[in-house]
């Protein structure tokens, strides 16, 4: 039984969360630099035994996608589906990660100097997946 990746998707940092055994819970895992992100799955695909990806989709306010970003999205994503065409990819509207992460940031007490872009994007990561196992959990309970 494998796990779930999440990432949250950015043009120099990218944040990551997976879930436990059981996919009930998102952690955070990790937030590197985009240019090595490749290089990062590499080394955790295989050794977590990753079967499935939550990318996260920048949409603004009025429902269009952040175009820059969705493009480089859909670049990193043509290259990851050649690598690991066994994993599959589930897209989630990622509006408001960032705004909720720096406010759990600063709802924890973290100090100002602590706050840091990497935290925000492995927060920002971690939403996604959790939103993506709520949203399952809620489908679930309906059927």
């Amino acid at each position: 039984m494998g796990k779930i990746l999440g990432i949250d998707y950015g043009i120099i940092i990218t944040g990551l969360s997976i879930t436990d055994q059981n996919k009930i819970f998102a952690f955070g895992l990790d937030a590197i630099p985009t240019k090595k992100l490749m290089i990062y799955l590499e080394s955790i695909i295989y050794k977590e035994e990753i079967e499935k990806l939550i990318v996260g989709l920048p949409k603004k306010l009025n429902n269009n996608l952040e175009f820059f970003l969705e493009k480089k999205i859909q670049d990193f994503l043509a290259v990851f589906c050649k690598k690991y065409p066994k994993v599959s990819i589930i897209r989630i509207d990622e509006r408001f990660t960032s705004k909720l992460s720096f406010y759990y940031m600063i709802s924890s007490g973290l100090k100002k100097n602590k706050r840091k872009k990497k935290i925000l994007n492995k927060i920002s990561a971690t939403i996604i997946l959790q939103s993506y196992l709520r949203k399952i959990t809620l489908k679930n309970k309906n059927l």
